[in-house]
């Protein structure tokens, strides 16, 4: 089952992403903060409210996202 063991945050709606298996992945979520829930994470105050569940990260507004999404869509840290 992949995690995400460690999230630090880059800059503007990035962030460094440590998986179990070892890879690093650089995500750029901008493209996905659309909606109701994840519109509101385009609060900069909002988006860097986030913390490890013990599987992937989510906010303080409830949002989260799988773990392999966040792998498939992260570019080479």
């Amino acid at each position: 089952m992949l995690k995400i063991t460690d999230a630090d945050y880059v800059k503007d709606y990035k962030l460094l992403l440590s998986f179990n298996d070892g890879t690093r992945k650089l995500a750029d979520l901008k493209p996905y903060l659309t909606g109701e829930v994840f519109g509101e994470l385009l609060d900069h105050d909002k988006f860097i409210q986030y913390g490890l569940t013990g599987y992937t990260i989510a906010w303080a507004n409830g949002a989260d996202l799988a773990p392999e999404f966040l792998y498939e869509i992260g570019g080479t840290a």
